[in-house]
């Protein structure tokens, strides 16, 4: 409950009216988000699951929706909140959740492991309401949302260390190599035991790969990490787990398959398979300098801070790896008193491993990239499973990792303290002081792009069939999404042109866009804005896509040059829409445009005209 009310305070802005308010900073993102929570409450309206490959974005060529960030998981729990309020709203819902949940899927770890209440507490509230969640709730809400990385790493250890049936969750805090419980159960009477924890690890792998594959990914890497921690700390203990683990571990393989499998294939034998790095090696990754630097969104930073957290070169979603020289010195101090525990040990090895890795393959130090110092992501990136892992994202679970070792290292400290008949609870102060750097400030809210007048009356005049698709002016590309927020909201119509999305472009490689915007599609924008006064409630879109609006004195902006007659009508042709729908005024130059390629429109419905075809 105090996890829930501190989410509360920190996303307030929101609430006094969820269905049209979101976190400020990343509209594209937040409007591809709020498409994706529409296309699967539509689906689970219709009476089936959202199909892995569909044509509702980028029709006639579609979707691969196992390579695009579609949190598709949340979008069928959420179906009800959203067909009944809106997809804004279960964004909302979303990134409330994001933050309470994840703090208390960690402290629920935390006591299953023994931690006292008050190490566990704090220990939850650094993850949930770390700096790395706190900038991916800037519209990267597959990210944000990292509930279940503590219960998959849980399950994990469960299979891999073994516990005891009587002592659940100390199965590691005191791993002897002597002996695998201190109850000295017999092979047999494990199996049930290993068991579960595979159908429990299985079911939550194949869940987080439905929220987001590159958390699933980074969470299992920061898994493996561990074991090898404990394995090189702890080898005797290590080989006597060997086969009982290794039998856990198939179970929760065999289980993941049996649910994320066919989506696996439809990803990578499927339609539409891509391959390759989407953006550029070494660009998204932490400099140093980010983790004592704090950005505008925490409580305790300076002009001074916020304006170099600013310069970050992979902007404010991606800077997360800030902790801050108190909790970093302390998290030195856990890992020295902790160090004699199998617990401590792992965390500060995992810890470690995990920042190293979040530095990418070649140090980015003080915004100045150092291509010739090789880290040892340099040789792992290479493999086509981890080309599309960003660095900097091992934040968010080194974030968890370091929480775990700050609880850890308050219980190790008070049994410390107790010895020398000193408070206990000293510890747990002190670490909370620690923390308070990473305090944040409310989110920003903004507005959403507002659905245009004459909207819905618009298609409800032109009777378009079931799965029908249309071209949307303005066209929707990765930089203009207000189309994508329109038929978000409205659920109109059932299938769109272009988009926002991840998609083979020559040769298979991933890029987003695919083949990238055509060059009709950008003049049809560009004519678009040009006759938006600066007044428009779609001026602030248009401006973000870098698009100029009308100039002061209603002077139209200046536009490329056209496509010919034929182009335009040769591509209509390869797009097959059933309508084109342009939302702009009557006299705009892209009505004037569009009647002179088309003809008068057949429907004209506030500021949306429409043409059938």
């Amino acid at each position: 409950m105090c996890y829930l009310a501190a989410a509360l305070i920190l996303t307030w802005r929101l609430w006094p009216d969820p269905a049209s308010r979101t976190v400020d900073g990343n509209p594209t993102d937040a409007d591809l988000f709020a498409w994706y929570l529409r296309y699967a409450a539509d689906s689970v309206a219709h009476g089936h699951l959202p199909a892995l490959v569909t044509t509702a974005m980028n029709a006639p060529f579609g979707v691969n929706m196992m390579w695009n960030t579609s949190i598709l998981l949340p979008g069928v729990l959420l179906t009800p909140v959203t067909l009944l309020f809106g997809p804004q709203v279960s964004l909302s819902v979303l990134t409330l959740l994001g933050f309470a949940g994840s703090a208390a899927a960690l402290y629920y770890v935390l006591r299953r492991w023994q931690v006292s209440v008050g190490a566990a507490a704090l220990g939850g509230a650094v993850y949930g309401f770390s700096p790395a969640l706190l900038q991916s709730a800037l519209g990267h809400y597959n990210l944000q949302f990292a509930v279940l990385p503590p219960l998959i790493i849980d399950a994990g250890l469960a299979i891999v260390v073994g516990r005891s049936a009587r002592a659940r969750g100390s199965y590691w805090l005191e791993w002897r190599s002597k002996a695998e419980n201190a109850d000295g159960e017999r092979l047999l009477s494990r199996v049930p035991a290993v068991v579960w924890d595979g159908l429990r690890l299985g079911l939550l792998v194949a869940a987080q790969l439905f929220i987001s594959e590159e958390v699933a990914l980074l969470t299992a890497i920061a898994g493996v990490v561990l074991v090898i921690g404990l394995a090189v700390f702890r080898p005797a203990a290590a080989a006597r787990r060997a086969g009982p683990a290794a039998g856990g571990l198939l179970v929760a393989a065999i289980v993941t398959f049996c649910l994320a499998g066919h989506a696996l294939w439809t990803q990578f034998s499927g339609r539409l398979v891509q391959h390759g790095p989407l953006f550029p090696p070494d660009y998204y990754v932490n400099d140093p300098v980010n983790f004592v630097t704090p950005s505008s969104n925490l409580l305790f930073h300076s002009a001074g801070t916020a304006a170099s957290a600013a310069k970050y070169q992979g902007g404010a979603t991606e800077y997360l790896a800030y902790l801050g020289w108190p909790l970093i010195i302390t998290l030195v101090l856990a890992a020295i008193v902790t160090w004699r525990k199998p617990a401590g040990q792992a965390a500060a090895f995992t810890l470690a491993v995990l920042v190293v890795f979040s530095l990418g393959g070649h140090p980015l130090i003080a915004g100045t990239p150092s291509p010739a110092v090789n880290l040892p992501w340099h040789w792992i990136e290479e493999h086509q499973l981890l080309a599309s892992v960003l660095p900097d994202r091992f934040s968010i679970v080194a974030d968890g990792v370091a929480a775990a070792l700050l609880a850890f290292g308050i219980d190790a400290g008070s049994e410390r303290l107790r010895e020398l008949r000193w408070q206990p609870g000293f510890a747990l102060s002190a670490a909370a002081l620690c923390c308070l750097p990473l305090l944040p400030i409310p989110l920003a809210a903004g507005t959403v792009t507002p659905l245009p007048a004459g909207w819905t009356r618009a298609f409800t005049a032109l009777h378009l069939r079931s799965g029908a698709a249309v071209l949307i002016v303005p066209v929707p590309t990765n930089i203009l999404t207000a189309a994508m927020r329109w038929q978000a909201e409205s659920g109109q119509p059932d299938s769109i042109v272009g988009g926002y999305f991840i998609g083979p472009g020559a040769g298979g490689q991933a890029y987003i866009g695919g083949n990238g915007v055509s060059p009709v599609s950008w003049y049809l924008d560009e004519l678009w804005a040009s006759g938006l006064p600066d007044t428009s409630p779609f001026a602030a879109a248009a401006l973000g896509a870098g698009l100029p609006v009308t100039l002061p004195g209603g002077t139209p902006a200046p536009i490329g040059k056209a496509p010919s007659i034929a182009q335009v009508r040769a591509i209509l042709v390869a797009w097959h829409p059933a309508a084109i729908v342009a939302v702009t005024a009557a006299s705009s130059p892209l009505a004037a445009y569009l009647v002179k390629v088309l003809g008068p429109p057949n429907v004209q419905s506030g500021i949306v005209l429409v043409w059938r075809r």
